[in-house]
Order: C-alpha cells, then structure tokens, then sequence
C-alpha cells in the first residue's frame, strides 16, 4: 500500500518543540501575535513621532541629522515607554517595578539608538564618495528611519519582552 503524506510527516507533540523551522516559527507567531500585534501599534505611533519630529528638526529648525535623530528618539522611546508598560505587557509586574522596567528600557534604547545612529553614519560614509545618491533627505531619512529602526525594533522586541518586561515567572 503506498504510503500517504499524513504518514510520513513527523508528527511531534503539542508540549514538545518542532524541528521544522517554519513549524517553530508558526507557533511563536499563535502564541506571541497579541502581544507582537500591540508591540507594533505602539511602536508605529512611536515611529510617527521619531520620524516627525526627526525631519522638523532637521528641515524645519536645521538641527545636525544626528542631535535631531536623538533628541527624536529620546521622546518617541518616552511615549513608547508608557505604551509598552500600559497596553503591550500590562499583564507583566506590579506598579513596583515601574523604576526598574523605566532604567532597562531606556537602556535597550540607548542600544537601539546607537544601532539607527551606526547606519546614519554609514549613510554618511556613503555621501563622501556618491554624495548625488547618499548626501539628500531621503537617503539620511531611509538609513535612520527604515533600515536603523527596522534593525532597532528586532533588537528592542527581544530585549524589551526578554529582559524589560519579564514575566511573573520568570523574576
């Protein structure tokens, strides 16, 4: 009798873990989507306020593109904080670990800076020999709003839910 694709599919059980990759990554979307879905509201409002007042500060008040960057990162990451602490993981520790979470957070963003300000720097780089292409608006907006928020963001979802905002269990 030939064999079906139903027997010859591995099946594993619902506690273990997968070791198909795509399998893996399915379930960590099913279990974790609520929170990956709210971690993504706040964090593109937050990524409305950066990048708002990144460019009113840069085009509107020709402020230098990195004390603009950071001085729009500081008040996004604020809103974000409050965000993340109220709706995203409000289900994770009392009001007593406000300082702590407020301390980690921050410094996790701090990280998430530097990591927008390295590709800022990098577009900078990129100006010196094909200013034409590199040395405009859209260039500095996409290395510091697109590609170093974009690497930001996977770098503070980790951090954020792994180390900020902890579960109960895992204290």
């Amino acid at each position: 009798m030939p064999s079906t694709s139903a027997e010859t599919v591995p099946q594993t059980p619902s506690g273990s873990r997968p070791r198909n990759p795509i399998t893996r990554g399915w379930r960590l979307l099913r279990s974790h989507g609520g929170e990956l879905f709210r971690f993504v509201g706040v964090g593109g409002t937050a990524y409305c306020i950066d990048v708002g007042l990144f460019n009113l500060l840069m085009l509107g008040l020709d402020w230098p593109d990195w004390i603009a960057k950071t001085t729009a990162t500081v008040i996004a990451t604020t809103f974000a904080f409050f965000g993340n602490r109220y709706w995203t993981w409000r289900d994770r520790l009392g009001s007593s670990a406000a300082h702590r979470q407020y301390l980690l957070y921050f410094f996790f963003n701090g990280i998430g800076l530097l990591i927008s300000l390295a590709c800022l720097w990098a577009n900078s780089g990129l100006a010196q020999v094909w200013p034409e292409y590199f040395d405009t608006v859209l260039a500095k907006n996409l290395a510091a709003n697109v590609i170093g928020v974009g690497l930001a963001s996977t770098f503070r979802f980790y951090a954020y839910r792994t180390w900020v905002f902890r579960s109960a269990g895992r204290l």
